[in-house]
């Protein structure tokens, strides 16, 4: 394993950490700005302590970032390549938009509508990713696993 990973091209690493430090600074950037106050609902009692959400985000940005990296060194030249990188960057901006839906508008029922297209947006980057490059699927379903947990804590809210 350490051989493969002396193989590989000093550009390739940097694309990567390049895609890895992106993703983390866009991803962060709606909560800098919208902020996650959670004073105006109810927590309903499975609701983590507030300090997983910035380590999560962090580790499921970094895995998102490396798997970016993985199809985008693929080309771009394939169709199939170009169709899963349209859905990574549809998944993305609709991982943006919740969290001014939810904690900007305070709107918990349209944050519902927000990660139900997030949660089938993210099946069919995974669906494409794999068609490209196997790693780079599995590194993103620990992202659907925290979506799903997220779309059963928005309806606890929501029905709350």
């Amino acid at each position: 394993m350490l051989n493969r990973i002396r193989r590989i091209p000093r550009g390739e690493w940097l694309r990567t950490v390049g895609f890895v430090v992106s993703v983390n600074a866009v991803g962060a950037f709606p909560a800098f700005f919208f902020g996650a106050d959670t004073e105006w609902f109810d927590r309903p009692w499975f609701f983590p302590p507030e300090i997983l959400f910035p380590i999560v985000w962090t580790a499921l940005f970094t895995l998102l970032g490396i798997a970016l990296s993985l199809v985008w060194r693929r080309g771009r030249s394939r169709n199939d390549i170009r169709l899963a990188l349209a859905l990574f960057g549809i998944q993305f901006l609709l991982n943006l938009a919740w969290t001014p839906v939810f904690f900007g508008l305070r709107r918990p029922d349209l944050g519902l509508v927000v990660i139900g297209l997030l949660w089938v947006s993210v099946v069919s980057t995974i669906v494409a990713f794999d068609r490209v490059d196997r790693r780079a699927a599995a590194l993103l379903v620990p992202y659907l696993a925290w979506i799903s947990f997220a779309g059963v804590l928005n309806y606890a809210i929501y029905a709350a």
